[in-house]
């Protein structure tokens, strides 16, 4: 059976946010924040961090940035979802709609994580492993709940020469970012919309004027 576009792009949203998922929730239930697992020697780890903000880490202006950050995270998937749908209605490259269906799966598995996971798990610590649905409840109300990461790639170690002026002295890591594959999908999805659908984009635009 030939799958429409809709099914296909349906496919690959769910088998995207079922890995990230699982892989999240057995970090969360497995691992405490800051430990690392070896998977390709030192270049390669899983390790456990939590991430209140944005992508890669990136932290965005407290108790009340989280919140318009998760706010933001909403309206976003409401308007690539009904972008989606546009797309597909003016039979638009395929590629570009899977490219695009990707970055919608991203952007769902880390707004599960910031909806649910404050209701749903214990706070996970240096020390303790979080506990899934523990008696006293979660450790944060919805939407406040933090994006679990767990790749880490530090490729490159060592320390910038000392005449360098503030870093100097300072250790050096390349890649230092810590991400998960909600991620990698939007980061995925978004170079090979630049790479192979901007000229598709362009066209459009000029189109609009």
């Amino acid at each position: 059976m030939k799958l429409t576009i809709s099914r296909k792009i349906s496919l690959l949203v769910f088998l995207i946010l079922l890995a990230d998922q699982i892989l999240k929730v057995w970090v969360k239930t497995h691992m405490t924040i800051a430990q690392d697992i070896h998977v390709a020697g030192n270049w390669f780890l899983i390790h456990f961090v939590e991430n209140p903000g944005m992508a890669f880490g990136q932290e965005f202006g407290g108790s009340a940035g989280k919140l318009l950050l998760s706010l933001f995270r909403l309206v976003a998937i409401a308007l690539i979802i009904w972008y989606i749908r546009t797309l597909i209605r003016d039979k638009a490259p395929q590629g570009f709609i899977i490219c695009l269906s990707m970055v919608l799966a991203g952007a769902i598995g880390n707004m599960i994580d910031c909806a649910f996971y404050g209701l749903l798990f214990s706070e996970s610590t240096y020390s303790e492993v979080a506990v899934f649905l523990p008696e006293g409840g979660g450790y944060a109300p919805f939407l406040y709940g933090k994006v679990v990461d767990m790749f880490s790639f530090p490729i490159l170690h060592g320390q910038y020469p000392d005449w360098i002026p503030f870093m100097g002295g300072k250790e050096f890591i390349f890649f230092r970012f810590v991400f998960n594959i909600a991620d990698s999908a939007v980061t995925v999805g978004v170079i090979s919309i630049l790479i192979f659908y901007w000229g598709y984009l362009k066209k459009g635009a000029k189109s609009n004027n």
